[in-house]
C-alpha cells in the first residue's frame, strides 16, 4: 500500500455493548434471576385482578340469567311407538333377524336394535332403506 500516507494504528479502546433488553426479555425468568444475582433493583407490580377469573365469576350476566329462566325442556325426537312396532312386524313377517335386516340395508345391527327399542333419533334415509327392504310404508299416512 504505497503512497497512501503514513500508516498508524488506532489504539483507542472499542466498547461493544449488547442491546438493552426489551420489555418481554426483562420479564423473562432467566433475566430476573440474573438481575437478582447481580444485585440490581427489581420492581414487581401486581396488576388488579391478576390471576383471577373475574370475568367468569362476576355475578350473573344476561346470558346466564336467560339460561336460568329458560323452562323449556329440550330433547331429541325419538322413534315413535307406531314406527318401531311397524318395523318389528314387517321384519318378523319377512322372517329376518335384526342383523340380517341390517345387512340388507347396509347398516350396523345396532341401528336396527335402536329403531326397534325406540332409542334411535329418526333418520329419513334409514327409514327409506327399511321401507325398501321390508316392502312396507313406514312414513306418512297408513
Amino acid at each position: 500500500m504505497a503512497g497512501v500516507g503514513p500508516m498508524s494504528q488506532d489504539w483507542e479502546p472499542v466498547v461493544i455493548r449488547k442491546k438493552t433488553p426489551n420489555a418481554a426479555a426483562k420479564k423473562d425468568e432467566k433475566a430476573v434471576n440474573a438481575a437478582r444475582r447481580s444485585g440490581a433493583e427489581i420492581e414487581t407490580v401486581r396488576k388488579a385482578a391478576a390471576g383471577t377469573n373475574k370475568a367468569a365469576s362476576s355475578g350473573t350476566s344476561l346470558n346466564t340469567r336467560k339460561l336460568d329462566d329458560e323452562t323449556e325442556n329440550l330433547a331429541h325426537d325419538r322413534v315413535p311407538t307406531e314406527l318401531k312396532k311397524a318395523i318389528m312386524q314387517a321384519r318378523t313377517d319377512k322372517k329376518l333377524t335384526q342383523s340380517q335386516l341390517a345387512q340388507v340395508i347396509n347398516e350396523k345391527p345396532q341401528i336396527i336394535q335402536e329403531y326397534e327399542s325406540g332409542k334411535a333419533i329418526p333418520n329419513q334415509q334409514i327409514i327409506g332403506k327399511l321401507e325398501r327392504a321390508l316392502g312396507v310404508k313406514l312414513r306418512g299416512k297408513k
